[in-house]
């Protein structure tokens, strides 16, 4: 099936994944964020695609167990750590995103955040990298999930918008590269000043806030418990990987 055929429509509008998945096929790699007051941002789709790209090595210096790579679109920070053998798994919605990712080196998945996912509760590390923190327009909601995928000890990793850039939670469109709208979606925009406020909830805090290549981070870290080492089982995260995508293309 091709891009254009696959854009299923609701009331005239294409679906996200289907708009987002044209702007991964073309080569010009063109996709755009529209705005309910008319603006329209570029989305990054050639950082998205490929290797390891400028800042993200001060994130993956940071991945220091079995990691979680939520929204890991077309897999370049999964494929970069099994790369250098720290056990990951990639999970998306987009199918074709998964592809790709499975294509460069990563394990991936298709699933949702909220899905049941292999290792809850003993991953290291959960990283919400190129603004998947906006995911579903409710990150109070998806930190408390993080938060239940981590380890007692575990860090999630967070990609913020940089200082000066409107936050917020709004609907957005995508728009692709042959000028076709998605229907409207909640997305939320987190800055450095608003990301703090947003982890009580969840149990758990701000620990570090960094800068590296004009983009911001910050590592998010359990409350109530004093950081030690992670438990053994975390050892068979490997293993339950595994299964579940042996599970999933043999079905």
């Amino acid at each position: 099936m091709t891009g254009s055929q696959a854009l299923t429509t609701v009331h005239g509008r294409c679906c996200p994944i289907a708009v987002y998945e044209n702007g991964l096929r073309s080569v010009s790699g063109k996709l755009w964020i529209r705005h309910t007051d008319g603006r329209r941002e570029p989305l990054p789709v050639g950082r998205w695609r490929g290797g390891v790209k400028p800042g993200d090595a001060s994130l993956l210096r940071r991945c220091n167990g079995p990691t979680l790579d939520v929204g890991c679109g077309p897999g370049r920070l999964a494929a970069a750590l099994t790369g250098c053998g720290i056990p990951t798994l990639g999970i998306d919605v987009a199918p074709f995103a998964v592809e790709l990712a499975r294509r460069a080196g990563a394990v991936a998945l298709r699933r949702d955040v909220f899905d049941h996912l292999p290792g809850e509760g003993r991953w290291a590390v959960l990283v919400l990298a190129d603004g998947n923190i906006g995911i579903g327009g409710d990150p109070a909601r998806l930190l408390r999930r993080a938060a239940e995928l981590l380890a007692p000890a575990g860090r999630a990793l967070i990609e913020l918008e940089p200082p000066g850039t409107q936050t917020g939670t709004s609907l957005i469109r995508l728009e692709g590269p042959d000028g076709r709208l998605s229907r409207a979606f909640p997305w939320t925009f987190v800055g450095i000043r608003e990301i703090a406020h947003l982890t009580v909830d969840a149990g758990l805090r701000v620990t570090e806030i960094w800068r590296s290549q004009n983009r911001y981070f910050a590592v998010l870290s359990a409350m109530r418990h004093a950081p030690r080492p992670f438990p053994p089982d975390s050892r068979k995260i490997p293993d339950q990987i595994r299964s579940c995508y042996l599970e999933e293309n043999l079905a």
